[in-house]
């Protein structure tokens, strides 16, 4: 695993920290050299039959996350680095802007939904606060950025799937439909879509959290109830910029963290280790998983296409929170009309990418099905 050297970045962002500068550095540097070696990191594999190797599995079910490597080719790579930076020319000036730099109608500007987010420069601007059911429960330490930093930085593109092309053939990537299925059946319900930016310097924190709010207190309540998100890393991801979790508290319920503070004693959470990855990988993580990330203080971006996806039976007739979406009953016409997305990235990517032999599925097979068998909506 020597591809992956963030000494440099690690460095530099423990001297954020003051006086708790060398205890960051080693949390950093420790909690990297663990999770290189947890087993849970290779490419995607199937076996004879199409499914999804067991080894990925009971690894998946054993930490709450895996990292697909290589998922993402260089052309791919290279698309969405284009797509990428086009998205950025138009991105509105500033919180509240409706033109990008040049003038223009801003992206996201005539949209009913929200679009762009922004952030104060190495904050934590969801921790400590009632955004998102209060599930943030203590905020991050929230660093000071260099002089030169702008008032406020991109942090979230929500709905990014009607933005970016290059975004919208990733989630019709056929490997990662058929992990999807594995997970959570081929009736799979697609949950909410978003780029994560973490900007080199200034990237927001995103406090230590647990998603989902449906089915905590559900007497079937398991491991999988509430889903998992991928995570297609367009740069990479390293101790720095990217997500830490806690693996295995998936399966524990909903947890106080604020006690996981108390017990660590600070929020470097004990037994935490980062998602370590290259440009390509793609990771899955389960969304009851302890999950957060601190600012990038860095010196590598964090560019994140995610998006995430249910068992159909944790979502048919269920309420959502109204966090990703209004509050609506989710029912079959609704899921069904939702779904539609899925046929609509796989079409996108069989235009771009030949089909590949090893997946034991072609794309019109998979265009069958969106609306038979796999649903998508929006919910929590």
């Amino acid at each position: 695993m020597t591809k992956f050297d963030f000494t440099r970045s690690i460095e530099a962002c423990a001297a954020h920290y003051g006086d708790d500068a060398e205890a960051v550095k080693t949390y950093m540097l420790e909690g990297q050299e663990k999770a290189l070696t947890l087993g849970n990191r290779g490419p995607i594999r199937f076996e004879d039959n199409g499914k999804l190797h067991p080894d990925i599995l009971d690894a998946y079910h054993q930490f709450g996350f895996y990292v697909f490597e290589g998922v993402l080719g260089e052309q791919e790579l290279a698309d969405i680095e284009e797509d990428l930076q086009e998205l950025r020319s138009r991105f509105p000036t500033g919180p509240g802007s409706n033109v990008d730099s040049q003038g223009r109608p801003a992206i996201g500007a005539d949209c009913k939904g929200p679009g762009l987010m922004w952030s104060k420069p190495l904050s934590d601007p969801l921790g400590g606060t009632d955004l998102a059911r209060g599930r943030h429960q203590i905020k991050l330490k929230e660093l000071k950025p260099a002089d030169e930093a702008p008032e406020d930085t991109p942090f979230i593109l929500m709905g990014s799937l009607q933005f970016s092309e290059a975004a919208l053939r990733t989630y019709g990537h056929p490997d990662l439909l058929k992990v999807a299925a594995a997970i959570n059946g081929d009736d799979f319900v697609p949950f909410n879509e978003v780029l994560f930016i973490k900007d080199a310097g200034f990237g927001a924190a995103v406090s230590w959290h647990q998603d989902g709010d449906t089915h905590w207190d559900n007497p079937d309540f398991d491991q999988d109830i509430h889903g998992f998100n991928f995570m297609a890393q367009a740069y990479g991801s390293t101790p720095v910029n990217g997500v830490w979790v806690v693996p295995g508290t998936h399966k524990l319920g909903k947890l106080d963290i604020k006690e996981m503070v108390r017990e660590s004693g600070s929020e470097r959470l004990k037994d935490a280790v980062p998602l370590v990855c290259a440009p390509g990988d793609v990771v899955i993580c389960n969304r009851q998983l302890v999950h957060g990330s601190f600012p990038n203080s860095g010196f590598e971006p964090r560019l994140t296409i995610n998006f995430g996806f249910h068992r159909r039976s944790s979502v048919l007739n269920v309420e959502g929170a109204g966090i990703h979406s209004p509050v609506a009953v989710y029912d079959a016409e609704l899921i069904r009309t939702r779904s539609q997305v899925i046929g609509y990235a796989i079409e996108a990517r069989s235009k771009n990418t030949p089909v590949r032999s090893h997946t034991n599925i072609s794309h019109s097979q998979i265009r069958a099905r969106p609306l038979s068998g796999m649903r998508k909506q929006k919910r929590d």
